[in-house]
């Protein structure tokens, strides 16, 4: 299974059909830095969402499907990609955040004969996507998953990741790397701040000769 725009970043993957969720969010360049968005323009969306809905559709047991996107359709899911931001990092007292509506994609339910339940997003272009990722974070949200995929307190970095510790205390996508980060420069910090509380020694008295002022 291939999630094409997580795997640029190498976290570890989401179970399931939610790791459609965590990569839309890192189809973003990381931290704002040189990787491309993957939702800039058609041809890099297109390549990205070719590759996302056949890994979604293993890891639910679906059958695959073909999207295809137009330029109408990207400003739409770079909105998604920042609302699903923003949420993530406001759980976690980063930002604030704003409830968001979705009153455009339609999700068809279908009860089969042995009573159980199925989803299904419908649509084109944004509209079953959006359908389709938010239906996963719900779905996540029952399971209790959805509180394990976060943002990377790193700025820099800012990747989305499947927190799992035992605890869900996670707030680095990657320890070694983000995590030594922050703290070698909080430690920097409080030096800095340490060496500026330190009072200046008075200066030595320069000796004179005896018998002068």
């Amino acid at each position: 299974m291939t999630w094409p725009a997580t795997e640029r970043y190498f976290p570890t993957a989401v179970p399931g059909g939610l790791g459609l969720v965590q990569d839309i969010l890192n189809t973003a360049p990381s931290g704002g830095g040189p990787d491309a968005d993957l939702l800039g323009d058609v041809a890099a969306a297109q390549g990205w969402v070719s590759v996302a809905l056949p890994a979604w559709a293993e890891a639910t047991g679906r059958t695959a499907v073909r999207l295809t996107l137009t330029e109408e359709d990207l400003p739409k899911l770079r909105q998604l990609r920042e609302q699903l931001r923003r949420a993530l990092l406001s759980r976690c007292g980063t930002t604030s955040g704003e409830t968001a509506r979705f009153t455009s994609c339609a999700l068809q339910v279908n009860l089969h004969g042995d009573a159980a339940l199925t989803t299904e997003p419908e649509g084109e272009g944004w509209r079953w996507l959006t359908s389709a990722v938010l239906c996963e974070a719900l779905l996540a949200q029952t399971t209790g998953e959805w509180r394990r995929l976060k943002i990377c307190r790193n700025e820099r970095c800012a990747t989305a990741f499947y927190d799992r510790s035992r605890n869900n205390s996670g707030v680095w996508h990657s320890t070694r790397g983000c995590g030594n980060a922050a703290n070698l420069r909080a430690s920097r910090q409080r030096r800095r701040a340490g060496a500026e509380a330190e009072p200046t020694p008075a200066p030595t008295p320069t000796p004179t000769p005896d018998g002068q002022a």
